[in-house]
């Protein structure tokens, strides 16, 4: 973190002198101009100093060094996160950070406790090249304390319960109210859904990563929580874009605390938490910072296939969601691909009449960029799958805007919405024909643009930060687009099927 002087009005007029030096004759020989920075310093449980310097970033000039500040309580438990663990709704992982490695405990539903296991990971878990120096293995680097994470069980779908983590001997957070999703096989659920959100400094600091609209993302649907009417949020891809400087995971769990304390936050994987050349990932940049997905898989366990194998399925309501990594290789007969032909072939559609298909890189985009948004390779694996498992809604990020499609196939529209008698966008899938995309990658970095020339599966393109509110029954999926600045809805849509 680092601030100018200058943004502090006063010091440019010099309207906090003061003499440091006089004459003989009491006149002023050295005159200083004072400024006041304000910083938004979160418990990292490392020592912290403030430097003064000139030149700048790249030549910089040690002027002055404050002492070193500690804080109270480097242990304290603290951005406990909630995740889901089955399709049962009985049972939720909560995870936080802490200091201390020692086992810890989350107290809960008035009496029951539950044991935590601690995780930390190190700078040799990183990942570099001979080449290509990464932050996350060298200057970056940042202890990331402990990760521990228990299971509450013995709970109820779609109920309310308290609780609160830590131990005696570090102490205990505050108590928290959450609430469970609904189990698979019920008549609805409700959720949230962006991605590519990361984080900005809640003062006037420099940083080497800022994301504009991750704040007001964030606000937005915490008074979206407030409606009571939010059972999941799904964060799907470029989380924290931490990138290799791991100190910034930190800061994003403290930002969506207010959200992930209080129900279900599930992730994928995107290409700033994965790739690295010489990683194993599909894609060889260098966007995870030498990361490869440690940090991550630490700081957000999912019910995955198992180490860096970050795919995985769950049921809430009447929707089967599948999360894949486009990180992974996907190619056909890959151990990914084979999961996914297994999981989307198994569903049942009595019990989970929707599916609904998420992972971070799309299919579809109009953004038009230096590098493509759509690596065709992907979509001539994947899309087929879609097609025979008859996925009803697919939902991507990486791109920086939202944007939906018809019912599309290879590029062709195979359905277009009709109005109903609300005057709203409708899919009907009684007879199916091809899965409806939508990205959702408006949560928080910069905003891409669209081609000037729109393609012909292309129906609303919104290049504004927001996120997606979604209600899905037995027989209908309603999506609507929501602009964080102004919460108005922006863009939406419905999916029928059955008996409506």
């Amino acid at each position: 973190q680092a601030q100018r002087v200058k943004s502090d009005p006063s010091y440019l007029g010099c309207k906090k002198a003061a003499c440091q030096k006089r004459d003989a004759s009491g006149g002023c020989q050295v005159r200083t101009c004072g400024a006041t920075l304000t910083f938004h310093v979160i418990n990292f449980r490392t020592d912290v100093e403030f430097v003064f310097f000139a030149g700048g970033f790249q030549t910089p000039c040690l002027l002055k060094r404050s002492g070193v500040l500690r804080f109270a309580n480097p242990a304290k438990p603290l951005n406990g996160h909630l995740s889901s663990t089955d399709s049962t709704a009985t049972s939720m992982k909560l995870t936080w950070v802490s200091g201390d490695g020692r086992p810890q405990q989350v107290q809960y539903a008035g009496g029951r406790a539950a044991a935590s296991v601690a995780t930390t990971f190190t700078q040799k878990d990183m990942c570099s090249a001979p080449l290509l120096p990464s932050p996350a293995k060298d200057f970056g680097w940042h202890d990331p304390g402990y990760i521990h994470s228990a299971v509450m069980t013995g709970l109820q779908p779609s109920q309310s319960y308290d609780y609160r983590y830590g131990s005696d001997s570090v102490g205990w957070s505050d108590t928290v109210k959450f609430r469970t999703p609904p189990a698979a096989g019920l008549d609805e659920t409700s959720f949230v859904i962006y991605g590519d959100m990361g984080k900005a400094p809640l003062d006037p600091s420099v940083e080497h990563y800022i994301q504009p609209g991750s704040i007001a993302v964030t606000k937005a649907v915490a008074k979206e929580m407030q409606t009571g009417k939010v059972d999941s949020i799904f964060h799907i891809g470029d989380i924290s874009y931490a990138t290799g400087f791991l100190v910034e995971w930190d800061f994003f769990l403290h930002l969506i605390r207010p959200l992930a304390s209080q129900v279900s936050y599930m992730t994928a994987i995107g290409n700033h938490e994965r790739d690295y050349a010489g990683s194993g990932s599909v894609y060889v940049t260098p966007d995870s910072g030498g990361e490869c997905g440690v940090a991550y898989e630490s700081y957000f366990p999912m019910p995955a296939a198992g180490k860096d194998k970050p795919w995985y399925s769950i049921e809430q309501g009447s929707v089967h969601f599948i999360f894949m990594s486009t990180e992974h290789s996907w190619s056909e007969k890959s151990e990914q691909y084979n999961w996914m032909e297994r999981d989307l072939s198994s569903v049942d559609r009595s019990r989970t009449p929707w599916v609904i298909f998420i992972g971070h890189r799309p299919m579809y985009s109009s953004n038009v960029g230096i590098i493509p948004s759509v690596d065709p390779d992907f979509v001539a694996s994947v899309e087929p799958l879609l097609l025979t498992n008859k996925v009803d809604l697919v939902f991507f990020g990486h791109v920086h805007n939202y944007e939906r499609t018809c019912a599309v196939y290879k590029g062709k529209c195979r359905g277009m919405p009709r109005k109903d008698a609300s005057g709203i966008d409708t899919y009907d899938n009684s007879n199916y024909t091809a899965p409806v995309h939508a990205i959702v990658g408006a949560g928080g970095f910069s905003l891409d643009g669209f081609s000037l020339i729109p393609q012909s599966w292309s129906v609303s393109r919104i290049s504004e930060f927001g996120y997606a509110r979604v209600h899905a029954t037995k027989t209908s999926v309603l999506v609507q687009f929501v602009s964080s600045g102004t919460t108005e809805i922006r863009d939406q849509f419905r999916i029928v099927k059955g008996g409506r």
